[in-house]
């Protein structure tokens, strides 16, 4: 019988109908981007200082400015005396003091060296021109400032507790319908966010989208990477991570003429209603739907991909099975992913891995707050410089394997981070450029960890272990900002130091990881545990040209008389026999690539060719009968 993966093949790997889906797909990862770094630009923080009692009246009879206003009557950083402060104000009431507009502190024989200090007490002004933000309609500052990194962790936490749960639904009951779960709750909890009327509420409908997010997003992923053919999953995994990027980059444009944060929140979350239409547009995984023993579903799904791809089976679409398809249905559970060595390897490598690409990527991201300069600007930049490592990994993953770049990432961002905390901050472009560069390094660090997780796991526990795995993403989400602002306040460039630490520690675990590249994604457990130990190819030919005898002879000097016209004589490679080993162990043999038209043709001979029974030092067996059709007895 066909296996699935050669019935697809067959409907087509990667044709109109697989196209279409993935471009939905795409879509819903630049909107997911909005969720995900938006609190930039929702928790933007202008410049503000106390307002003390009286003040406003004063500014109102003298005519002040609010410029004015802070330079005659706040005082000046306690650790900065060329700036002021924003955290403290003079311990004096200035509607019940008698001052003058052209100098109110005139009274005082020192000045304001003699006026005692208070914090403040009557809450902030803000700088005019300023837009509302969380920040400025709850007064997220000063001692309050950490609310905003809260907030930020409650929706990692929502990430990670949320992933979890919806990966074990999306193995149980599916992934489209996971994802569009997904799709109406965070919308509506994302509503709800931009009309949250204070500070408790947004915290409680944020950490919501958080839950109900990520999971989706994810059974979205890891629906076309089942629907293509092995040779795709690359391109589509890469770009799918590239649309993310797109939708980075276009951020701080509407942000940019929708600065107002109720409005920036609305606008990124209520088209995602639209999503829902991809019920009628979507097909459910067909390789779920074997796995969860749905064949009759499942063959529907892979008709009408062929139809839309204008392919034809050249065999009854009804043979197709899964290996293992016949055993007890398996439901996900967390002892799969650490009762076997080499699993539970894999899965606590790209654990850590999922960690440190959180961490340092979005410690790159939120450094460029504290840097100062344009937002928009600089986070359009910080989104551009990601494309590159799209590309990289496109070159690169399929010439020299999974394992190099995704190490070659984190090395890379780990070394960019050490050097360009220790450059001096006179020399801003090369500090700039060399920590544009640990972005591009972490970046590729966090393509290629959702990109191999995906092809380590067997089919029935596969979304259950990204989900799980990218749970440690979601807890670095929860500590970056804690750690870049506390270690920020020691020593401003620390936390580049931790940075750049732990990326050279995940890229010295990454090479520890077995090679994926070229291996045909695992049905069941002890397939994931031989990822490595022996080398599996998917196959790309359908057919094998056997001899038209049931056996010939071989010696030193005769080779295997095959006849490439007899079409007689080519059969289909799913009719082949079983060797007693492969009989033993329910597994379909790999197959043999069928000899091409180009080859009968060709001025080589066949005799020419490497025999396919020569021993390991190249040399041919002697006086040994061999059967391309039966095994040896």
């Amino acid at each position: 019988m066909a296996t699935f993966d050669e019935l697809l093949e067959e409907a087509g790997a990667f044709g109109f109908y697989q196209k279409k889906v993935f471009f939905l797909i795409c879509i819903t990862s630049a909107m997911f981007s909005y969720l995900y770094v938006g609190i930039v630009f929702l928790a933007v923080t202008p410049d503000h200082w106390c307002r003390s009692p009286g003040v406003a009246e004063l500014r109102n009879k003298c005519g002040w400015s609010l410029e004015e206003e802070r330079n005659y009557t706040v005082p000046p950083d306690s650790a900065d005396s060329s700036s002021y402060s924003h955290c403290e104000r003079y311990d004096i009431e200035w509607n019940a003091t008698s001052v003058s507009c052209e100098n109110p502190l005139s009274f005082l024989q020192n000045g304001s060296a003699d006026l005692a200090r208070m914090v403040c007490q009557d809450g902030w002004v803000f700088e005019d021109g300023s837009f509302p933000s969380i920040v400025t309609e709850f007064e997220l500052v000063c001692a309050d400032a950490w609310k905003v990194d809260l907030s930020q962790a409650c929706l990692n936490l929502g990430f990670m507790i949320g992933t979890i749960f919806l990966g074990y639904a999306a193995d149980i009951y599916g992934r489209k319908l996971c994802f569009l779960f997904s799709v109406f709750a965070t919308t509506v909890a994302g509503i709800a966010v931009a009309l949250a009327p204070n500070y408790i509420w947004f915290l409680i409908f944020r950490t919501l989208q958080g839950l109900l997010s990520k999971g989706g997003w994810l059974s979205a992923y890891i629906l076309i990477t089942e629907l293509v053919g092995f040779e795709y999953r690359r391109t589509v995994g890469i770009i799918n991570q590239m649309c993310f990027s797109f939708g980075v980059m276009l951020l701080p444009a509407i942000a940019y003429f929708m600065p107002a944060w109720r409005s920036l929140q609305l606008m990124t979350t209520a088209p995602n209603f639209i999503f829902l239409i991809y019920y009628w547009l979507m097909p459910e995984s067909p390789r779920w739907l074997l796995s969860r023993k749905k064949k009759e579903e499942a063959m529907k799904i892979l008709r009408k991909v062929a139809k839309k791809n204008k392919k034809t089976f050249s065999t009854k679409i009804e043979t197709v099975e899964i290996e293992d398809c016949d055993e007890q249905l398996k439901s996900p559970s967390v002892k799969d992913l650490v009762k076997t060595p080499q699993i539970r390897k894999n899965t606590l490598i790209l654990m850590f891995n999922w960690f440190t690409s959180a961490v340092v990527y979005l410690g790159l991201v939120m450094r460029l707050g504290i840097m100062g300069g344009n937002i928009y600007l600089n986070f359009f930049i910080s989104g551009l410089v990601e494309i590159p490592s799209a590309i990289i990994i496109v070159l690169l993953v399929d010439r020299i394997g999974r394992r190099f770049p995704f190490a070659i990432g984190n090395l890379l961002a780990g070394a960019s981070c050490l050097i360009t905390a220790f450059i001096p901050d006179d020399l801003f472009w090369l500090k700039a450029s060399i920590a544009s560069l640990g972005k591009l390094g972490i970046t590729i660090a966090f393509l290629m960890v959702c990109f191999v997780n995906t092809e380590l796991y067997p089919t029935f526990l596969r979304n259950f272990a990204v989900s799980v795995c990218s749970a440690m993403c979601d807890i670095g989400g929860v500590v970056a900002p804690f750690l870049l602002y506390r270690l920020a306040a020691i020593w401003t460039e620390m936390p580049l130091v931790v940075f750049g630490v732990i990326a050279f520690i995940a890229g010295g675990l990454v090479l520890l990881l077995p090679e994926t590249m070229g291996i045909t994604l695992p049905e069941t457990i002890e397939d994931a545990e031989n990822i490595g130990r022996e080398k599996k190819t998917a196959p790309k030919a359908k057919y094998q040209v056997v001899a038209p005898h049931s056996s010939v002879e071989t010696s030193n000097n005769k080779q295997p008389v095959l006849d490439f016209l007899n079409i007689g004589n080519i059969l289909p490679a799913s009719n082949l026999p079983r060797s007693p080993e492969v009989r033993k162990e329910g597994r379909t043999p790999p197959l043999r690539q069928q000899p091409t038209t180009a080859n009968v043709g060709s001025t080589k001979n066949h005799r020419d060719q490497p025999n396919p029974k020569q021993n390991a030092n190249g040399k041919k067996p002697k006086n040994r009968k061999v059967s391309t059709l039966q095994p040896k007895a």
